[in-house]
């Protein structure tokens, strides 16, 4: 028995030495290409209250506890969760650089606390198209090595960070169709009230009648 023990013991040493040298920190990087200018996917990062579109942890748990606290969108916005099914946490803006850049601080209370650091950057990629990249780097103590034994952090949390690229490029994109039909109506209407202005007998001709009755 107690061979049995030292065995343990020595066994016991030699898996916390071993979890001990596993990597200090971690990172998870994925990447979109979306179909809109960096401003417009960047308004669906920048403020917490536009995240239930695409978040894939909103998505996993509609009935989550949810807390906003400071201001709506850019540095110092808040947003706090609390479920049974993805945890519990706070998520705080600590940069905001308008169609650039946000960087978060995310806190983890439950399962497990940690502390990581989140940013979403938006680089042009063509006419018209945003790159968005969206990192969390974060430290690994002694709980978290251990888990890394059996859980890759980065397929763990990497598929999720898919899942919402995805989420956000479907919602930037349907706004940024939405915005351009309400530019083209505005034109619409001002090309009308001109018109209306320099001829008032054809104030309530569409533009398109006007064109073709001042066409030679």
């Amino acid at each position: 028995m107690k061979k049995v023990a030292i065995g343990l013991a020595v066994a016991l040493v030699a898996l916390i030495a071993f979890v001990a040298t596993r990597p200090d920190t971690y990172r998870v990087e994925r990447s979109q290409e979306v179909a809109t200018p960096p401003e417009v996917v960047f308004d669906h990062v920048d403020g917490y209250k536009a995240w239930p579109a695409w978040s894939p942890w909103e998505k996993q748990d509609p009935a989550m506890e949810k807390k906003y606290e400071g201001p709506e969108r850019g540095a110092g916005a808040m947003y706090s969760w609390k479920s049974a099914k993805v945890g519990e946490g706070k998520m705080t803006t600590l940069e905001s650089e308008p169609g650039k850049h946000v960087g978060i601080e995310l806190k983890f209370i439950a399962p497990f606390e940690n502390t990581a650091r989140a940013d979403f950057a938006f680089e042009p990629a063509g006419p018209g198209a945003t790159k968005v990249t969206w990192s969390m780097d974060g430290k690994n103590n002694f709980v978290g090595k251990f888990f890394g034994l059996f859980m890759d952090m980065d397929s763990m949390i990497g598929k999720d960070f898919e899942a919402g690229l995805s989420g956000l490029k479907a919602v930037a994109e349907a706004d940024a169709q939405k915005r351009a039909a309400e530019r083209a109506a505005a034109q619409a209407a001002a090309a009308q009230a001109a018109a209306a202005q320099a001829d008032p007998a054809r104030a309530g001709e569409a533009p398109a009648v006007q064109a073709a009755n001042a066409a030679p």
